[in-house]
């Protein structure tokens, strides 16, 4: 069975947004294990508007199941963050400063000298990498080139092409997972999956090992409770 990490950054968001500590984000990701995700998802990035880089160090102190990090790789800063919390994996996203949130996947080309060097540097502490990528064939590749040990397929087009034609819109996402079964690297995937469009994803791509998913999972919440959605996910995936 595919994994559910739930990504808490939605959490933070509305936490930072009054002050204080309500919600209560170490309780909601203590919920989210009990509820039965097998996987706790951060992405901080440096003007720490959702995760702080504290909430790190507070989260690694007390979860029970798998800890994941994203993050930009050419921040030092969160270079630091993952070395001293050492979570079972880290996910390399190419964000720029101040970007909304993630739209694209690391060029595993054209950056793959400097790829190589910061999933070795993980690795030697122990960390799991993954590098987050478009559903492109050479860009699977490229990835295997860097010796990372996973790759995080970036999900939003799939998502967008769901309703109106989902058989292309998973066709690269295939050929990608096809390219990464034969190369013997992981799958992850993650970005706008949903209860609509994840059962059809898990179904079709072969061997994928785990799905990041927060900004639907939590909005979903707001109607369902929480430990429902999380049922209501982890069925998709069964």
């Amino acid at each position: 069975m595919t994994k559910l990490s739930v990504n808490i950054n939605k959490i933070a968001t509305l936490r930072n947004s009054r002050g204080g500590n309500n919600p209560d984000l170490i309780k909601v990701a203590l919920d989210c294990e009990r509820f039965g995700a097998q996987g706790i998802t951060v992405h901080p990035r440096p003007d720490e508007r959702h995760i702080r880089y504290q909430d790190t160090f507070d989260l690694k102190a007390v979860i029970a199941t798998e800890f994941n990090i994203e993050g930009n790789c050419s921040e030092a800063k969160f270079v630091d963050l993952v070395l001293a919390n050492q979570p079972a994996q880290v996910t390399l996203v190419p964000d720029s400063e101040g970007q909304l949130t993630s739209n694209h996947g690391w060029d595993t080309i054209r950056h793959k000298d400097y790829l190589t060097k910061m999933v070795a540097i993980f690795q030697q502490a122990g960390i799991r990498v993954s590098i987050f990528v478009d559903p492109v064939v050479e860009m699977i590749e490229g990835a295997k080139q860097t010796g990372t040990d996973r790759i995080e397929l970036y999900t939003e087009a799939y998502a967008n092409g769901y309703h109106t034609d989902r058989e292309k819109a998973i066709a690269p996402y295939i050929l990608a997972a096809e390219k990464a079964n034969a190369l013997n690297l992981g799958i992850n995937a993650g970005h706008d999956l949903d209860l609509h469009n994840l059962k059809y994803f898990a179904d079709n791509i072969p061997n994928l090992l785990e799905v990041s998913i927060g900004h639907a999972l939590i909005s979903d919440a707001l109607y369902l409770g929480l430990e429902n959605t999380i049922h209501q996910y982890l069925n998709q995936l069964k």
